[in-house]
């Protein structure tokens, strides 16, 4: 088996492209202008492009952008987080929560599979015998507005 490494060069890049090893400001909002997600009193998040860390709309956009710049994106939901699964929509009886859960809307609960897979739910109706659960991300369904500010850019090479 061959041993592949990443060597990172040292030198500044002018363009972001795939692979590149980038840091960023960003602000996260929705269209009617609230803020769902910011670095700012944060570190910057710092990424490599292409290894699909970040929704893909996010990393789309900072494709070619230069060091230093800031921008306005907007992604639509297909390149964040997708639609709504309505098969994630489900009604639980309150017999099958703990006793002594009382459910709220607005309540998260995490389920585990048998496999031992976790999935993070979200209470979003409370009923006389049961509960409506949602288990899409809390994003779904949604166009995302972020700014950027792109403080770093690296590029990666690979070395055998």
């Amino acid at each position: 088996m061959q041993k592949v490494f990443l060597k990172i060069k040292q030198h500044s890049m002018s363009q972001v492209k795939e692979n590149n090893i980038v840091k960023v400001n960003y602000t996260g909002k929705l269209s009617d202008g609230q803020v769902f997600d910011s670095s700012e009193g944060k570190e910057p998040i710092e990424f490599t492009l292409g290894q699909g860390q970040l929704i893909s709309g996010f990393e789309k956009g900072l494709i070619d952008m230069k060091l230093n710049e800031k921008k306005t994106i907007t992604i639509a939901k297909e390149d964040a987080y997708g639609e709504v699964n309505k098969d994630l929509i489900q009604e639980v009886e309150k017999s099958q929560l703990p006793q002594d859960m009382t459910p709220e809307v607005g309540m998260g609960l995490v389920s585990k599979s048998p496999d031992g897979q976790e999935m993070n739910l979200l209470v979003v109706e409370v009923r006389e015998e049961t509960i409506v659960i949602d288990g899409n991300h809390p994003l779904a369904g949604k166009e995302l507005i972020f700014d950027l500010e792109v403080l770093a850019i690296k590029e990666t090479e690979i070395t055998k």
